[in-house]
């Protein structure tokens, strides 16, 4: 038998996520954040495109507005791997782009770990997700979880992960016509810096009848401690808060602008959406504690 043919071209998803909660328990003397947060993936997200190049050329399509080439997270993980790899090769990238940018729902970093995880296999480098992990750390703190691909704990400036299970309720997911700065969210005076760290409770942990209930007191408990920032100087974020609070706990996800609220069905999700403000942006979403980048090629429809 011959050997086997080489692949050169794949897609693959870089999928949305939420911050279920975000606690700031602390700063360093870096200036860094110490954080706790659990992320869960949604059946939303951006496509990538990769085709192998014979010469050492990353080429990114389309340009994204007001980010350079080489400031670009999928362009920087892959000159990253080629370094770290020894890799004479390049690639030919089209991103399909639909995460907004200052959303809070982790856009580049899901790109740059997808990025890693195609152009591993694309160029052949046989790394594991640890090692593709560790590298995507350098790239940003949110990347590491994606190349993981699990729904997780995470500590530290966002670095020190567990597993956990929790829910996977549908979300309507409200975008206000706003991008917000992270860097503007972290340096405010005003921003809680003390909040007493949390175990994981136990409904994160063990799938039961009486999971989502606990999840939801939990979460509520737990809040977000950029939203008071974020409502303060996004009034937009305010507003949509506001009109989501009509129908439940919404929360903020992340220090970005995008509020979500978990739903029992797909159903109740879109009977909400339909009555959004007309100049609203929103979209229906499942959450899911397994990454679609290790699933499948393609997102639900």
């Amino acid at each position: 038998m011959g050997a086997k043919p080489r692949v050169t071209r794949i897609s693959r998803p870089a999928p949305a996520k939420l911050n279920l909660f975000l606690r700031i328990t602390g700063q360093r003397s870096d200036g860094y954040h110490e954080l706790q947060t659990a992320f869960q993936f949604l059946d939303f997200g951006d496509t990538l495109h990769f085709s192998l190049r014979q010469d050492e050329r990353i080429q990114l399509q389309p340009a994204i507005d007001n980010v350079a080439a080489e400031d670009n997270l999928v362009v920087r993980a892959a000159h990253l791997l080629q370094r770290e790899a020894g890799v004479a090769l390049g690639a030919d990238i089209d991103l399909e782009k639909n995460i907004p940018m200052g959303a809070g729902l982790g856009g580049g970093s899901s790109d740059a770990a997808t990025t890693l995880v195609a152009l591993n296999q694309l160029w052949e480098c046989s790394l594991s997700k640890a090692d593709l992990a560790h590298m995507g750390l350098s790239l940003g703190a949110d990347v590491p979880i994606f190349v993981h691909g699990r729904a997780a704990w995470a500590e530290g400036v966002g670095e020190c992960f567990s597993p956990v299970n929790p829910a996977e309720p549908w979300y309507l997911l409200i975008h206000p016509a706003c991008s917000v700065s992270t860097q503007e969210v972290f340096s405010h005076s005003g921003l809680t810096r003390n909040s007493k760290p949390l175990k994981i409770p136990r409904s994160l942990r063990v799938t039961d009848s009486d999971q989502a209930t606990e999840e939801a007191t939990f979460f509520g408990r737990a809040g977000n401690d950029c939203e008071a920032v974020v409502r303060a100087a996004y009034p937009e974020v305010d507003q949509a808060l506001r009109w989501l609070s009509a129908y439940g706990a919404p929360r903020l996800t992340g220090t970005g602008s995008a509020v979500f609220l978990a739903l029992p069905s797909e159903a109740r999700a879109r009977e909400l959406i339909a009555q959004l403000p007309s100049d609203w942006a929103g979209f229906v979403t499942r959450g899911l504690n397994r990454s679609p980048l290790y699933g499948g090629e393609h997102f639900n429809k």
